[in-house]
């Protein structure tokens, strides 16, 4: 029997959500591009947690900074020296391995002379561990030389730190105070893999706030909690998330202490767990840097006790496609129905779901029918602005089927009685109960729906 994430797989490529890159040239490995569904998707996780952080605080303001900046900000923040991976290397084709990842048998079988292991793809000699870079390398202008050379952002931190005072001063906010961003970033991860779980280019949702130093504990344990209660809010069940706080051996240079939420996710260990979302203290480490090697005055002026300090950094840093396979996971359920049927049904919570209800007439022969669904249809879009489908091919067993299978939460019918007393039946994904409503009040409803969960 296959996996679920064979399933998730395999239902996000036939219903639209995510088909892997450049499919028509062989692929290209580990990339993945986004579909009609998946970009929805994308886009209402990206949504919420927007009006989550900045829209519904005063305390928090938005960013959105270059993909490509100064290179000397990359040696400021330590990822030109210390942003990299110790790998081997195959002498005859080049390819690069994590040597613990050779010997756990990741990438199959591999050959050993004298104790040492040899190339899993050519049988090729390997060289000893070196440690490369995980940023990926461009250049600006005409000339690939060192003179030109530039990074894409393996974060998109580093771009807050560098805008901290313009936005402190615009903002006219007082610390403590936040700065959010969501925005894309590139890293040569050299094991990129589970499908979108890892992979090198992705998107960040991340918030670096503000504290003094004397109260960065506090709104460590703050934004935990805060960032957990999201998760759960969204649907995703309590027995499946965890809190786990970072070794003091596994700490990043950066960081005074970390936790992880951490998702279990079922390709990975025994156990399943693997990191969801990061939130650290980064201590003043990135503005006191920058300071240094910019030379520009970081200091936040304290009006009330009239002193000047570094602020201390809170960190929740969360990835866009690794929250997507979080929730498909957990949404993702088999039922048999009363003739043992299986019902695949994707349990996104409403305001995650790509499309938010779907409209069919009885009959695609009857023009009466058609043309009251069609403008049932186009009100609904025009009114509610979200994603609303329309399905007039097969069954209506068959055509709730395929909204089940990519998560609708609400389908309205459109049958001969709508046309004699203005009602519909509107049908509920979860219960596949089914109500009858008049079609005036159609709107009203699923606005209470989408507001009140």
């Amino acid at each position: 029997m296959e996996n679920i994430i064979d399933k998730i797989v395999s239902l996000c490529k036939r219903r639209g959500f995510i088909f892997p890159d450049s499919e028509i040239y062989g692929g290209l490995a580990n990339t993945w591009d986004f579909g009609p569904l998946g970009v929805e998707l994308k886009n209402n996780i990206k949504k919420l947690w927007w009006q989550n952080i900045v829209i519904q605080r005063d305390d928090i303001a938005g960013l959105d900074s270059s993909i490509i900046i100064n290179p000397k900000v990359w040696e400021a923040s330590g990822h030109v020296s210390g942003f990299a991976d110790p790998l081997v290397e195959c002498k005859s084709c080049h390819t690069r391995f994590k040597f613990d990842d050779l010997m756990k048998g990741k990438y199959g079988e591999v050959s050993m002379k004298d104790g040492y292991p040899h190339c899993p793809l050519c049988g090729g000699e390997l060289t000893e561990e070196k440690k490369f870079n995980l940023m990926f390398k461009t250049f600006l202008g005409p000339v690939e030389d060192k003179g030109h050379l530039a990074y894409l952002r393996p974060e998109t931190a580093q771009g807050i730190f560098i805008n901290f005072k313009q936005i402190l001063n615009a903002s006219r906010q007082k610390i403590p105070f936040g700065i959010a961003q969501i925005g894309k970033s590139f890293r040569n991860e050299i094991t990129p893999g589970n499908f979108i779980f890892r992979t090198r280019e992705f998107e960040q949702m991340e918030l670096e706030y503000f504290v003094k130093p004397s109260e960065s504990k506090k709104w460590y344990r703050y934004w935990q909690e805060e960032r957990l209660n999201w998760y759960f809010n969204l649907g995703i069940k309590k027995e499946h998330l965890r809190l786990r706080e970072h070794s003091k051996e596994e700490l990043a240079h950066y960081a005074l202490s970390c936790a992880d939420i951490e998702y279990q996710f079922p390709f990975l260990n025994d156990e399943g767990w693997g990191e969801l979302e990061g939130i650290a203290n980064r201590g003043d480490y990135d503005l006191k840097n920058h300071q240094e090697h910019s030379g520009k005055d970081l200091s936040y002026f304290d009006e009330e006790t009239k002193e000047s300090y570094l602020p201390y950094v809170i960190e929740p840093s969360a990835g866009v496609e690794r929250s997507l396979l979080a929730f498909l996971l957990d949404a993702y359920h088999e039922e048999k129905d009363k003739n043992n049927e299986t019902r695949v049904v994707l349990k996104l919570h409403p305001q995650l779901a790509p499309i938010k209800v779907a409209v069919f007439p009885l009959l695609k022969n009857n023009p009466e029918l058609v043309n009251l669904a069609q403008k049932i249809y186009q009100d609904l879009k025009l009114s509610l602005n979200v994603l609303v489908d329309y399905d007039e091919v097969g069954s209506i067993g068959r055509r709730y089927r395929r909204q089940d299978e990519v998560g609708t939460p609400w389908c309205l019918t459109i049958d001969h009685q709508s046309l004699e007393d203005k009602t519909v039946t509107i049908r509920d994904r979860d219960t596949m109960q089914q109500e009858r409503i008049k079609i005036e009040e159609i709107e009203n409803f699923l606005r209470k729906k989408l507001t009140n969960v």
